[in-house]
């Protein structure tokens, strides 16, 4: 009489019990609330700002095809992409950086109406701005009632610099038309309560070269009751504005 193996007498029952484990769907909504909201930010939530760039396909589409899995898991995938990334106000890539359909008034209203951080990145086309840089009702930011912060990043000021003259259109032209664009942006969400401003290191928010166009966007939120805060770019300046008046107060050179 054939005597069984080890195998047959351990390990397949074991190998099938784990088989049928293995084929067991993951109660994923069986997870409480804040577990399923922290794996979506795991997921979802981009350490870069999200704008129009042909490179979506390879790093943002694939993240949205959560939205498929279920209508539940679409209107809790979909709250946290859109609420907690930033997303561009108008495009920089070269691509679509004169489309006259910048990427929010692409969106559904719904996910408009999700979005809480926005960014607005001047400096590009200096000498004449793109026609679809309007912050008018084409883009629907009127249904982003919850939108608090407006970023805007200063690449570079062409009135901060005798290298441009010659170039510019007057030395307040983009100063002026930055400035409207971030009044519009205003005047349509007046639910923003905070405005961050970083830029290059050539651009100057202190003594002895400040930018005109900086000083003119933070002027623009002051008198629009707006919390004004810097970015890691400008947040340094701070610091050095503090530590070179302290160092020259003590050889009694005064303030710069």
């Amino acid at each position: 009489m054939k005597m069984p193996t080890t195998r047959e007498t351990t390990h397949e029952p074991l190998d099938q019990a784990e088989s049928a484990t293995a084929k067991m769907p993951f109660r994923f909504f069986a997870l409480p609330y804040e577990l399923r909201l922290r794996i979506y930010e795991l997921i979802l939530v981009l350490p870069k700002t999200i704008d129009l760039d042909p490179l979506n396909i390879c790093t943002v589409r694939p993240l949205l095809e959560t939205f498929l899995v279920s209508r539940r898991m679409h209107d809790e995938a979909y709250a946290v992409f859109y609420g907690r990334n930033t997303f561009r106000l108008f495009p920089t890539h070269g691509r679509f950086h004169h489309t006259k359909v910048p990427l929010l008034a692409r969106l559904p209203p719904r996910y408009r109406a999700a979005l809480t951080k926005v960014e607005l990145r001047l400096g590009p086309s200096w000498t004449k701005p793109p026609r679809g840089w309007v912050a008018d009702g084409r883009l629907g930011l009127g249904e982003a009632g919850r939108l608090r912060l407006l970023k805007v990043f200063v690449e570079f000021d062409p009135a901060s610099h005798v290298v441009f003259e010659g170039f510019r259109n007057g030395d307040s032209f983009y100063t002026e038309f930055c400035v409207d664009v971030v009044r519009a942006v205003f005047a349509q969400v007046p639910s923003i309560a905070q405005v961050e401003f970083d830029a290059w290191e050539g651009v100057f928010k202190c003594a002895p070269l400040p930018s005109p166009l900086l000083m003119g966007l933070v002027n623009e939120a002051r008198a629009n009751h707006k919390r004004v805060t810097w970015g890691p770019g400008r947040g340094r300046d701070k610091i050095v504005e503090v530590s070179l008046v302290g160092f020259m107060e003590k050889l009694s050179l005064g303030a710069p």
